[in-house]
């Protein structure tokens, strides 16, 4: 699973986010919350979900499971002009990200993770920069159970 290197322009994007841990998974939580008003956005760029994590700095240096970190559902959209009232916005800032493809459940991530951080990136020259990680969930999506469920795994790097 070699991932492909992006260099990504800046993205802005509008939804939903908490505050959680691996342990108090509240993910379902924000889906609930965008999913029923996707249609009140405006200006969408494409019909793509993202799933965005921001980590604490240390984050990776001092993981524990219960250490929290923000979760966000959103959409893109080609700018802030027209916010549905309760989205907030957030913008994914330019740079380098290694793309990878994880394939199966939301359960099954756990080895896709594993692989990312524990074998293909201390092995590949890169390092981690602290912007946020994304998953984009577009056409070959099929929902979290779903085994042939596909999504794109943004890892940002330097």
């Amino acid at each position: 699973m070699l991932p492909k290197i992006i260099e990504q322009p800046a993205k802005k994007l509008i939804g939903f986010y908490i505050e959680m841990s691996l342990v108090e998974n509240k993910t379902q939580e924000i889906w609930k919350q965008l999913m029923p008003r996707l249609n009140e956005v405006q200006q969408v760029v494409s019909a793509d979900l993202f799933s965005l994590q921001i980590y604490p700095e240390d984050y990776f240096s001092n993981f524990t499971p219960f250490t929290p970190f923000t979760k966000w559902a959103a959409v893109e959209v080609k700018n802030f002009d027209t916010i549905p009232e309760g989205f907030q916005k957030i913008e994914i800032p330019a740079g380098k990200y290694a793309v990878f493809l994880h394939k199966g459940t939301t359960e099954m991530f756990v080895q896709t993770a594993q692989y990312i951080y524990g074998e293909w990136l201390p092995k590949s020259g890169y390092q981690l920069e602290n912007r946020p990680h994304f998953e984009v969930l577009g056409d070959a999506y099929l929902g979290h159970e779903n085994p042939d469920s596909e999504e794109e795994v943004w890892i940002p790097i330097i």
